[in-house]
């Protein structure tokens, strides 16, 4: 159970606050929900207290593990299937499982593949959601600006060789 004032990480949405708790009727249902601030957009969401397993909510790394997600954004791209299709789900689901090295491996793969052959439409959009899932955690855990860290990854693929 989370209280007021934690950091949490909600899949495929990103990072924020937990503003309150409160009770809601949504579709005739009643229910306890979190309300949480996201950092970018200024965007709320609810999210029902009894599903929070079930949606993969969690609470931010720490400070000492962001080390590691740049150790895995520095890394080399992992042979990928050629089939557009398949690319696609597998970067899907490692989105979805809300694990912040599995999120960053997108982020990573889809950046490097971006400069060497250019992304499809639906590749790019999910680079844009990827990325802004990992901003929105590491603005949380480092507690900086979202232009710091979107120059901080901008920079780890300026110095990747083409």
């Amino acid at each position: 159970m989370f209280n007021v004032g934690d950091r949490v990480v909600y899949p495929m949405h990103g990072a924020g606050v937990i503003e309150s708790i409160e009770e809601k009727e949504i579709l005739g249902a009643r229910k306890k929900y979190y309300v949480m601030k996201l950092p970018l957009g200024e965007m709320k969401v609810l999210i029902p207290i009894d599903s929070t397993i079930q949606v993969g909510l969690r609470g931010v790394i720490e400070e000492e593990e962001v080390s590691q997600v740049f150790v895995v954004l520095k890394g080399d791209q992992p042979e990928m299937s050629t089939n557009w299709n398949r690319r696609y789900r597998n970067h899907l689901d490692k989105i979805k499982s809300g694990n912040i090295y599995e999120l960053a491996e997108v982020v990573r793969n889809l950046m490097l593949r971006d400069r060497e052959k250019g992304l499809s439409t639906g590749e790019s959009k999910m680079l844009d959601t990827a990325r802004q899932i990992l901003v929105s955690e590491l603005i949380l855990v480092q507690n900086l600006e979202q232009t710091e860290i979107i120059d901080r990854l901008n920079n780890i693929f300026e110095q990747v060789p083409r």
